[in-house]
């Protein structure tokens, strides 16, 4: 016969209530299964700088040209096993980035973002999905970051550094709320892979620190998680009193 120690006993019962814990929750968010949404390919959408000095030299002819470089770029949200997945590009199987690029002088900032992401992820108007599938609609969330360059180097900064009174660019990260279901297009030559939270998390040396940081732009959010038939299966944080 086995004898259960008084110590055994302690950390085995069910801990004592330590009180509500949801004071001035920010809004929960519906996260659909990856498998909600639809990938299709189109033609293959090349970088328009061979290298990196090139990327920066136009950087450098836009800001004299136009002023401050203006970035938009999309954190959209899923789920697969009941944790929230990142749905981002991943070009020459090594550089991993959000969707969206940076707006023309002067173009209204949702409207471009909206014609960016159309550029990126949404079917030719050829295809054979039909147009009740809403494929120009993007639901453009909260401002989640902002990332400073404060010179026509590759190093940005999540605030402006004080001795730069004119940075050069500025890229936002918006949420996207992702409708129950959507068709996305993707370019021939980059793959759109849906990346778990605990992957990016303090990972900068694989993603960069603007992506390794989006679980803590995150973190403010409540998820809600449902199945392919619109059933809640888990919500997170599930703080059990």
């Amino acid at each position: 016969m086995t004898t259960v120690t008084p110590e055994a006993r302690k950390t085995t019962s069910v801990p004592p209530s330590s009180g509500d814990f949801d004071a001035r929750q920010p809004q929960t968010i519906r996260l659909y299964p990856v498998s909600n949404y639809t990938f299709d390919t189109k033609e293959a959408q090349p970088e328009e700088d061979p290298s990196v000095q090139a990327r920066l030299q136009r950087l450098q002819q836009h800001y004299e040209q136009y002023g401050l470089r203006r970035t938009c770029e999309a954190i959209l949200v899923c789920h697969e096993h009941g944790h929230p997945h990142i749905l981002m590009l991943q070009i020459a199987n090594a550089f991993f980035k959000l969707p969206g690029d940076y707006l023309q002088p002067h173009e209204d900032e949702i409207a471009g973002f909206k014609r960016r992401l159309n550029e990126r992820l949404a079917p030719l108007s050829s295809s054979s999905y039909s147009a009740d599938q809403h494929t120009d609609e993007w639901e453009i969330g909260d401002t989640l970051a902002q990332w400073w360059r404060p010179n026509f180097e590759t190093f940005m900064y999540p605030f402006i550094p004080p001795h730069v009174s004119r940075p050069k660019e500025c890229k936002k990260l918006y949420l996207i709320n992702l409708p129950k279901h959507k068709v996305l297009s993707v370019p021939k030559n980059m793959k759109l892979l849906a990346v778990p939270l605990f992957e990016l998390y303090d990972n900068s040396q694989r993603y960069g620190s603007q992506l390794s940081a989006i679980p803590q732009y995150l973190s403010r959010y409540n998820f809600e998680f449902v199945d392919e038939n619109d059933v809640v299966i888990g919500v997170s944080p599930a703080l059990n009193h």
